[in-house]
């Protein structure tokens, strides 16, 4: 009786909770084989690979960008829509007063704002592409006979209709994401509230020879600006954003006889991933490679006449100006002219289970106020300043999606290049490989040129000899068609020689990677797709190599640290998960770094901190004095701080990983994890949808495995690598090899939504499977 009793009391909220998920299944694609819908003129053919991979056929590219529009939805929605609302400032309608912050940084910023005024000076073909795009997300949002992702009733939410402006959102969004040269400007100047304008360039080795000259003159100002607020509010881009690996080989160096093609762009590791797979074919066009969702747009692929892959360069294409205010009208800000009124509007952003919030924005004719983004009691401005940010997204005449639209249809350099000439923000290194032989490089972006300085630090925007004048021509931004060489190779390092005409910036990254990428294909006369997929799989750590002979001389003085050094010592300097040399580096560099600069930088050290390598052989050869940290009453060498540090990270290893350094793998502290942002916050949830697998790589590997050493729980937590990899050679590129992570769908349901996790993590490639498919989808006019 009790049983059954049980089974009855039990029953219904089973067969609940399983009429529920098969509820939320019906949220997969393909949600029916054939469908009538509003806004294409001919059929569409949706086929999806084993992978889930969608082969579009269409009749001409507005069907093609509907459909795509479609796709994205059925796989992506939420997280389209969960970016589109970022960027607009709207994610406090959803989640509420902790994303107020976030959604007051976009409205000072007016993301939205610039994509509007954008959207209307686009050509009126690119402006129907984008319509046609949001019309194809907007057909599957319309559709309620099926359930949406399960985030919606996680949230209690629905989404609302995608317009063509929320893809340009998503544009500017990136384009400040990977423009973060303001943030670097801010660590800098902070920076200076700590040490001495001549001291930077051991900081910052590629430091200019002239730059203590320009700093004194606001080193004062620095030290009375209280800058923590304000970075506190800054994504943390400085370091992360320098990350990514492209480079082509000429016919003459490849098995084929034709251009062979490498690209894998490192950014953030979350689920689901930025990029998604996707072959469009047209009577005129093939084009296949790697989408964000949001966009009708490859940016990294290749169609039957051209290939092309992207790194972000880091050129300077924004600028921090800290403003006076007029002393007898605190409404007015000194210009070189007199003063002038600030410009204002008013921002009401709307906040979940709260009371509306007003945002008043005021701006410059430099841009708008950031520093008023402090809280109330935390000032970002001294009594009389105010600091202001100018970027070139933010302006009008960006033209980039023009730009993206064009190249993907592009058939040879000409008309390569001809597209890339409206290409805006942010600016980006970007390989060329065709079917008639030819390799090529283009670097193109608006880049402004300046009365004076070069945007390093916050430069005062009252007096005019900072002001931007203008930009680099277009036709004078780097570029090169077939070099002599027959390679052409970058890694986000320095994009150009000492004696190029014009100012790019400066914050480039170390050449490692791309020495490392350069040295192994001259290790071979012939390129294939194989050999140059080994070289996106190279762990090989340069840094290591360059570092660890000055650091095994110090004195071991336990047993624990002669087993260390020993270790160390053997070691191949590969970023090897199964191995413990890795980590001990890595944690013995890192408490380096700390011993060193903590106390000099004082309350600046944690936006400094990271590896720095650079910094760190300076210090090791030429500026012994800086181990000696000031602060201690018994001054230390450099070969004491080490012998310290070296103790201190065992110390930390010893109490995360266990006593026996056998057990230790760089693997085991070195995960590369995959969180989804919403389901992570419900304990249950986030365990069943939240995946990791142990990674190879470091900071300064070709295949990247990026973290973050402030952290105090996960300092060497894979955060940051190849979320795509593509290789293409021109001789077939109907062929070319693939791999995303961590899988195609963004719904935690579907079987696609992380399966590409250990295959990615183990170095394999895929091709979209065109002829193959395992589910067809047919869009039909009315």
């Amino acid at each position: 009786m009790g049983r059954r009793i049980l089974i009855v009391l039990l029953l219904p909220p089973i067969v609940a909770a399983l009429s529920g998920l098969l509820w939320l299944h019906s949220s997969l694609p393909p949600l029916r084989p054939a469908r009538i819908v509003q806004g294409i003129t001919a059929p569409v053919r949706i086929a999806r690979d084993v992978i889930g991979i969608p082969t579009i056929t269409a009749e001409n590219d507005l069907d093609a960008a509907f459909a795509l529009g479609y796709v994205h939805a059925e796989d992506r929605l939420f997280q389209m829509d969960a970016q589109r609302r970022y960027g607009a400032g709207r994610l406090a309608e959803w989640f509420g007063p902790r994303t107020l912050d976030a959604d007051k940084m976009m409205r000072t910023l007016g993301l939205a704002r610039a994509a509007e005024r954008q959207l209307r000076e686009l050509p009126e073909e690119v402006q129907a592409a984008f319509q046609a795009y949001a019309a194809g997300v907007n057909a599957f949002i319309a559709d309620r006979r099926w359930a949406l992702p399960p985030e919606y009733y996680l949230l209690r939410v629905r989404p609302e209709p995608w317009r063509a402006v929320d893809t340009l959102i998503w544009g500017k969004l990136m384009a400040w994401q990977l423009a973060g040269n303001y943030r670097g400007e801010l660590v800098r100047a902070r920076i200076l509230e700590h040490v001495k304008p001549d001291e930077m360039p051991i900081l910052y080795p590629s430091y200019p020879k002239d730059g203590p000259v320009i700093l004194s003159a606001m080193a004062p100002i620095y030290r009375s600006l209280p800058l923590g607020p304000l970075l506190a509010l800054m994504p943390a881009l400085e370091e992360p954003v320098r990350a990514s690996n492209n480079w082509v080989v000429a016919g003459n160096r490849a098995a084929s006889g034709k251009p062979v093609l490498a690209n894998d762009p490192h950014l953030g590791l979350d689920a689901p991933g930025i990029w998604y797979l996707v072959h469009i074919a047209t009577p005129a066009h093939k084009i296949e490679g790697g989408t964000m969702a949001g966009a009708p747009i490859v940016l990294v692929g290749h169609n039957e006449h051209i290939a092309w892959g992207l790194t972000n360069t880091g050129s300077d294409v924004s600028d921090l100006f800290v403003e006076k205010l007029d002393p007898d009208d605190p409404g007015k800000y000194v210009t070189p002219d007199g003063s002038r009124p600030f410009e204002t509007r008013t921002e009401t952003i709307t906040v979940k289970d709260a009371p509306p919030v007003q945002l008043t924005v005021r701006e410059t004719r430099h841009g708008p106020v950031i520093s008023d983004l402090a809280r109330p009691g935390q000032q970002v401005a001294q009594p009389g300043y105010v600091m202001a940010l100018q970027a070139s997204y933010l302006m009008d005449g960006d033209r980039t999606p023009q730009a993206l639209w064009e190249m993907n249809r592009a058939v040879d350099w000409d008309s390569f290049q001809s597209a890339l000439g409206n290409f805006g923000a942010p600016e980006q290194n970007v390989v060329y490989a065709d079917v008639d032989g030819h390799i090529g490089f283009m670097a193109p972006a608006r880049v402004p040129t300046r009365a004076g300085g070069d945007g390093w630090v916050p430069s005062p925007g009252w007096t005019g000899e900072f002001d931007w004048t203008g930009w680099i021509p277009s036709d004078a931004m780097p570029r090169v068609l077939d070099p002599p060489a027959g390679r052409i190779v970058t890694a986000n390092n320095k994009p150009v020689q000492d004696g190029f005409p014009y100012f790019l910036g400066r914050d480039w990254d170390s050449p490692y990677r791309a020495e490392r990428i350069a040295a192994l294909i001259d290790q071979r006369a012939q390129h294939s797709l194989d050999s140059m997929a080994a070289i996106q799989r190279d762990i090989y750590s340069p840094m290591a190599e360059q570092l660890l002979p000055m650091m095994l001389s110090t004195l071991a003085t336990t047993p624990q640290a002669r087993a260390a050094i020993a270790l160390l010592k053997g070691w191949d300097r590969r970023m090897d998960k199964d191995k413990v040399e890795p980590l001990i580096f890595t944690a013995w560099l890192r408490d380096f770094n700390r011993a060193v600069f903590a106390n000099r930088l004082g309350t600046a050290f944690d936006d400094y901190w990271s590896l720095r390598p650079e910094a760190i052989a300076g210090i090791l050869t030429a500026h012994q004095d800086w181990c000696d940290d000031r602060i201690l009453t018994v001054p230390k060498t450099c070969a004491e701080q080490l012998s310290g540090s070296l103790l201190s990270a065992l110390d930390e290893l010893t109490a995360a990983y266990g006593p026996d350094m056998d057990e230790w793998r760089w693997g085991r502290a070195h995960p590369a994890e995959f969180n989804h942002r919403v389901f992570d916050a419900v304990p249950i949830l986030g365990r069943y949808v939240d995946t990791s697998i142990p990674a190879d790589g470091g900071q300064d590997t070709i295949n990247r495995g990026g973290f973050d050493v402030r952290g105090s729980t996960q300092p060497y937590r894979d955060t940051l690598g190849p979320g795509l990899r593509m290789v293409i050679d021109m001789a077939d590129p109907d062929h070319a090899h693939f791999m995303i992570v961590p899988g195609e769908s963004g719904n935690p349901l579907s079987e696609h939504y992380a399966d590409l996790i250990r295959p990615w993590r183990d170095g394999y490639t895929l091709m979209i499977d065109t002829r193959n498919p395992v589910a067809v989808e047919t869009l039909s006019p009315p």
